[in-house]
């Protein structure tokens, strides 16, 4: 399975040259696929971090490299990257997909501190770079909800605490792009965060690439704003119209305009979000929340799709 067993020696030299080499606050770091062995154990078993097996060394280096790294944005640089080696190889198919998922939150989720996330040592190299990334990451869980439970992205409906992610999904089943929100978060309002949020660089020179072949999205995504989106993109979109939608537009008769064109064909692609989905979920602390912390459950969730690219 995906979220079983230690990096091999193929995926470790993926990832060895892409890991950051100093800490300003304790020097030289040590042991890095150690801890990353220890972060994928309790990715996979959803254990408490002061469980984890005495072969990754101590529990709180693991769990404090876990946090920095969720909150300076090292997991999102490592996906980026990977994900950039794939492109060049041509692995990527672009034609993307878009769904989101709810996530039962455990209790003790719950009663988050009120400081912010550890700021990244100012005088350590790069560190300008690492604190726009934590300062995306701050603004992120205030449009989240400002504070408390909801700037957690923790929200409350008849099941209790939930978590909903978003994420786009390219045609091989992996995830491109991940928010968090609170549960009740409705999934239409997080469609251009989603999709901007879609960045692969080139590993030579050019811009990122962020714009996809086509999209495609279920019902919860028709109104009239995302299809202006897209059409102001210039991406073809296959969006299945609402029913209501239907019968005011034949209503207005042809003032209405022409009916927006879906190929089934192409929507039946969208099941690659679905299987995209469950492949997260086969991580035990994705499937479900034990996070307090809204920015280290997006880091959870990204080292999982980190795991997944690097595993398919």
């Amino acid at each position: 399975m995906l979220s079983r067993g230690d990096l091999t020696d193929d995926e470790w030299a993926v990832l060895e040259p892409l890991l950051p080499t100093t800490n300003n606050r304790c020097g030289r770091w040590r042991d890095h696929r150690q801890v990353i062995n220890g972060i994928i154990h309790r990715l996979s078993t959803g254990c408490q971090w002061r469980k984890l097996p005495e072969r990754f060394g101590p529990w709180q280096t693991v769990h404090n490299r876990h946090m920095l790294w969720s909150a300076d944005g090292t997991w999102e640089r490592l996906l980026q990257r990977v994900q950039a080696i794939a492109d060049a190889a041509g692995e990527v198919d672009w034609n993307v997909n878009i769904d989101s998922t709810s996530i039962r939150a455990h209790q003790h989720a719950a009663g988050a501190p009120k400081n912010p996330p550890p700021r990244p040592p100012s005088a350590s190299k790069g560190a300008t770079q690492r604190s726009l990334h934590l300062h995306a990451h701050v603004r992120l869980l205030l449009f989240l909800g400002g504070g408390g439970a909801a700037g957690e992205a923790l929200g409350r409906s008849r099941g209790g605490l939930t978590t909903k992610v978003h994420l786009s999904a390219d045609g091989r089943c992996r995830p491109l792009s991940l928010v968090v929100t609170p549960g009740q978060r409705a999934d239409c309002t997080q469609f251009e965060l989603v999709m901007d949020k879609i960045r692969v660089p080139r590993l030579g020179p050019g811009r990122p690439r962020r714009l996809p072949d086509s999209v495609g999205a279920d019902k919860a995504y028709s109104n009239s704003v995302i299809r202006a989106y897209l059409r102001r993109r210039g991406i073809r979109h296959v969006i299945p119209e609402k029913s209501d939608r239907k019968a005011a537009r034949r209503k207005r008769g042809s003032r209405a305009g022409r009916p927006a064109g879906f190929d089934k064909a192409r929507y039946r692609a969208r099941n690659s979000v679905e299987r995209a989905i469950n492949k997260l979920k086969q991580f035990r602390a994705v499937a479900t929340r034990y996070d307090k912390r809204g920015y280290v459950y997006l880091g959870t969730v990204t080292a999982a799709t980190l795991l997944i690219w690097l595993r398919t």
